[in-house]
């Protein structure tokens, strides 16, 4: 399924070229940061990010989108900057991103990432912890050995503060696994701090690295916390309604596991029958049946939690976009909204 929100935009680059492009740009970073860890961490890591299988030898196919790295790159554009500078806070968002995935995959107990082997399930619990939080090291080191001294401290700062904004967010997102009740602004909140955290860093910390004024810094920074936040929205939408022959979700899995994201929270809180039948398959404690996946799916539609999370995701662009600045060349940047809210995976 494609989740499209905005008219195709003509830049000199599409989507997936600036994705490809920073891609490129930052890999060779993360490969020295990687080979400096040592072994097993090394091949653990290397493993996780797609480069090669669990004994070390090289695997086809791409690594992970770099989307974070995208936005750090298209930011310092954006500034007038030169995007090799942005280097090392591509790298260490993208480190950050990892670690996160990484300790993810242990919370949530899942088997798989984008069809193989988590972490965990290769090297055992322990083992995973301890390579994202040397991830998480790896991403400060990257800023503090590679960036301007001028610029360190407050890049440092504004890494560690997502982080922890980051932690808040996961510590939420958990939390509503046992709450009989979660609201719509409750999971707005959680997604701003979960995923717009380190998206909001990314833009902040590539206009920093372009020498920008500290008002556009700032509209950098929310600009990807808003970017970010549209991107979890067309995730939850994907997540329901996608099409498992192009997604690398597992369609489905939400309802199944009566997980609350945004339009199902939007269905329950609708007060209409549709809402309340939801509820009523909500209320069982056994993952659901596939019969019952396709009822849910249903009544997510028809109580208008398609319908509110599509309004959210335009909404956020709308607010992203208003922030800005009229003279700067925001082409990449607009490439990059719209490869959040045109996809088929």
């Amino acid at each position: 399924m494609s989740v499209t929100t905005t008219e195709p935009l003509g830049t000199e680059l599409t989507a997936h070229e600036v994705l490809a492009s920073a891609g490129a740009m930052v890999e060779p970073a993360l490969r020295v940061s990687v080979d400096s860890l040592g072994e097993p961490l090394r091949r653990m890591a290397g493993y996780h990010l797609g480069w090669w299988d669990a004994t070390g030898m090289p695997v086809p196919g791409e690594s992970g989108k770099a989307l974070r790295a995208a936005l750090a790159f298209s930011a310092a554009a954006a500034c007038g900057g030169n995007r090799d500078d942005a280097v090392p806070a591509a790298a260490a968002v993208e480190l950050l991103h990892n670690f996160s995935l990484v300790h993810d995959d242990v919370m949530d107990a899942d088997p798989l990432r984008c069809g193989r082997r988590t972490t965990w399930n290769v090297w055992g619990i322990n083992n995973a912890i301890l390579l994202g939080d040397a991830l998480q090291a790896q991403a400060v080191k990257m800023l503090s050995t590679r960036l301007p001294g001028h610029l360190i401290a407050e890049a440092i700062t504004r890494l560690q503060t997502a982080t922890l904004e980051l932690c808040r967010g996961q510590y939420a997102d958990c939390a509503f696994e046992n709450q009989a009740r979660v609201g719509i602004d409750d999971y707005l909140s959680m997604v701003a701090a979960k995923v717009g955290s380190l998206m909001a860093c990314a833009g902040a910390l590539g206009a920093l690295c372009a020498g920008a004024h500290p008002r556009t810094v700032s509209a950098m920074e929310i600009y990807g916390r808003e970017l970010g936040s549209a991107f979890k929205f067309v995730d939850d939408v994907i997540g329901i309604y996608g099409d498992p022959a192009f997604s690398d979700q597992c369609v489905g899995n939400d309802l199944r596991n009566r997980k609350k994201t945004l339009p199902v929270i939007a269905a329950l809180e609708s007060g209409t029958d549709a809402g309340v039948e939801l509820a009523d398959l909500f209320e069982s404690i056994e993952p659901l049946a596939p019969e019952q996946v396709a009822r849910a799916a249903a009544l997510v539609e028809q109580a208008g939690g398609l319908e509110l999370t599509l309004r959210h995701v335009r909404e956020r662009l709308a607010a992203a976009t208003a922030v800005l600045p009229v003279d700067a060349d925001t082409r990449d940047l607009e490439q990059l909204a719209r490869l959040v809210t045109v996809r088929d995976n």
